[in-house]
């Protein structure tokens, strides 16, 4: 029997599309006030819609012809961690998280910088829907997916055995090893939209396939009942 629900956050629960942009544009503002330098949020998007990551900060400001310089990247990289965002819920998150909410007891186990995921959970207003809120960077780098460490300390938060838990991610790079390995049920939501909906399932490891694959949460139900 399913007791603990565990969801993961980006592209999940919202599009991280949003938190992008609303970085871009916040460095892009304060680039403009303290450097001078307008154009940034338009470059940074333009290159973000066109499949560029990991360098786009860089690129950005060389199209803007605003030299090099690695101390001001990491300012960027930091404005961009740090600002306030405006996010908003997938609306069958929105309907999942009602659901489920009173059938079980919800958790959040959520990848990345412990400060910059605060922010997205409060300025989505979902901190007390969920029982427990495991932020991986809380516990080290090392406990980022695929260790098994958080999911390990959010079932215990939500006093389930493996066999009662459920977690549903976006991301079979990562999402599921550690909860397969565990017993856990896992659920591949495929969000065609998402970071990763061009990943397909049979170029996976079989240790990183999901349990099951949904195109959307409120195809969840039939999952689990």
């Amino acid at each position: 029997m399913i007791s603990a629900l565990v969801f993961d956050l980006d592209d999940t629960l919202y599009p991280e599309s949003e938190f992008v942009h609303s970085g871009f544009a916040a460095v892009g503002d304060w680039l403009h006030g303290e450097h001078g330098v307008a154009g940034f949020t338009e470059e940074a998007g333009r290159l973000f819609a066109a499949g560029a990551r990991g360098r786009i900060f860089d690129e950005a400001l060389q199209r803007l012809n605003v030299p090099g310089d690695p101390d001001l990247v990491a300012t960027l990289v930091q404005v961009y961690r740090a600002h306030t965002p405006r996010l908003s819920l997938y609306p069958d998150a929105a309907r999942a998280v009602g659901y489920f909410g009173v059938r079980c007891r919800l958790g959040l186990l959520t990848d990345g910088y412990a400060a910059t995921q605060r922010n997205k959970v409060a300025a989505l207003g979902i901190g007390k829907r969920f029982r427990a809120i495991v932020f991986t960077d809380d516990f080290g780098r090392e406990c980022w997916k695929p260790s098994p460490v958080p999911f390990e300390r959010i079932g215990a938060a939500l006093e389930a055995r493996p066999a009662e838990c459920v977690y549903v991610g976006d991301n079979p790079g990562k999402d599921f090893v550690a909860p397969n390995r565990l017993g856990w049920l896992t659920v591949h939501l495929h969000r065609a939209d998402g970071e990763y909906g061009r990943i397909r399932r049979s170029d996976l490891p079989e240790d990183h396939r999901a349990q099951h694959q949904i195109g959307s949460l409120d195809e969840l139900a039939e999952v689990l009942w």
